[in-house]
């Protein structure tokens, strides 16, 4: 199922209580009484200000303020709303002055809206370390490094990764720093809770005890029933739809009786997904992520409940458009899904193909490859039109009915 961003407050509460940590951050909203919360917090500390809503490089994006006083916690908050690296000083991490010549920073059109406020944590550089847990096909991969914080992507060789087992626990643990028994509750709780990804970095010991600095999750959607006491979807970052063509299969929908989604995950990976059913979407995005490709998929969604064919090639028609904006050097575009119980497959193919021929020019230049796989009512008839498109044209790629396993269509175009 989908991978969903939970927000860092409500990752870390979960996960400190499973490990008996103690854990008072506080998540701030625009309903937040700052009086209330200013006079609640203890003036003898200093605080960490910075956004809460699953997004990536925040010290490096002015997100993040350091040795915060509690009075100045609104102020922190407004600085953020318009901030830059040049809106802090970075040797201080302290609120500055200087005016900002910039707009308001926005998050794909909206200003940032939901913040964290945790007690300020001295430490050296040096203390910083890394550490993730990712589920893949083959298990659990854990990735640390001593070397972590927020330059961690400029020193790749230090990440050491393991396939996690009962007999590297000791070694990992001795890395990062923590006891084996506290490496092991968190993987019970990243198992347990439907975990997809867990990143703490940094990572630093005080008085044998772990304290998560920056913390970053995705959990499986279809768990939530199953991890009620640690998340719901009161938890989750909520997706934006604020890409031009999410809008555009938004306003398709309202005036269609097909059903159809659009997703954007990375608009600059080189994987995209046009499928046929929300079932299908769902398990081809999965594969995508099984074969450690999810930095790449652009988008999952799906179009189904009969479309005609106007409807398919306005739908493909948007996902071009997020082929042609991506920065990714080749495309591989993966026209999948089930086989279909009343969708007509040469209708809806008719649609797409129309869509195809009038960019064939910017997919060539894109060097696209485009990879097959359905079936159903008009299977014989869509397929074959399907394939003379590609042939004609001199894509890569290759065109399957059901005789090829749903799945094997990823593996097939990821190579």
């Amino acid at each position: 199922m989908p991978r969903v961003k939970l927000y860092e407050h409500s990752a870390k509460t979960a996960m400190s209580k499973a490990l008996g940590i103690p854990y008072r951050g506080i998540k701030i909203d625009k309903n937040t009484d700052f009086k209330k919360l200013t006079a609640a917090l203890p003036k003898n500390k200093k605080y960490v200000v910075k956004v809460d809503q699953g997004v990536k490089k925040r010290m490096k994006n002015g997100l993040v303020i350091l040795n915060v006083n509690t009075s100045e916690i609104p102020e922190a908050i407004k600085k953020i709303e318009i901030a830059s690296p040049s809106a802090r000083n970075d040797k201080t991490g302290s609120i500055t002055t200087r005016p900002h010549p910039k707009p308001p920073l926005k998050m794909r059109g909206s200003i940032y809206s939901n913040f964290l406020v945790e007690e300020f944590i001295a430490h050296k550089p040096t203390e910083e370390t890394y550490f993730s847990l990712e589920r893949e096909r083959g298990g659990v991969i854990a990735s640390v490094s001593k070397l972590g914080g927020i330059d961690i992507e400029e020193n790749p060789e230090s990440i050491k990764q393991f396939l996690l087992t009962s007999k590297n626990y000791e070694a990992i643990a001795k890395i990062i720093g923590v006891n084996t028994s506290t490496l092991e509750k968190i993987k019970e709780f990243f198992d347990k809770n439907y975990f997809c990804f867990l990143e703490i970095n940094p990572l630093v010991v005080k008085n044998s005890k772990p304290c998560f600095l920056d913390l970053a999750a995705t959990v499986d959607s279809a768990g939530e029933f199953f991890s009620a006491q640690a998340w719901s979807s009161s938890d989750v970052v909520p997706a934006n739809r604020n890409t031009p063509e999410e809008k555009a299969i938004v306003n398709l929908k309202a005036n269609s009786q097909a059903a159809l989604s659009l997703s954007v995950v990375n608009p600059n990976g080189s994987i995209f997904l046009l499928m046929s059913g929300g079932g299908a979407s769902i398990v081809l995005a999965d594969e995508v992520y099984n074969l450690g490709a999810a930095s790449n998929l652009v988008n999952y969604g799906e179009y189904s409940g009969n479309p005609n064919a106007e409807e398919t090639y306005a739908y493909t028609r948007e996902v071009i458009s997020l082929m042609k904006k991506s920065t990714a050097k080749k495309k591989t575009l993966i026209i999948g899904g089930g086989v279909a119980n009343f969708t007509d497959v040469r209708v809806t193919f008719n649609g797409i193909i129309r869509a195809l021929e009038e960019e064939k020019t910017a997919l060539q230049k894109m060097k696209t490859k485009i990879f097959v796989r359905r079936g159903g009512p008009g299977q014989t008839e869509g397929l074959a039109m399907m394939k003379k498109f590609l042939t004609a044209n001199k894509f890569e790629g290759g065109v399957y009915g059901p005789e090829l396993p749903l799945q094997k269509i990823v593996e097939l175009a990821i190579g």
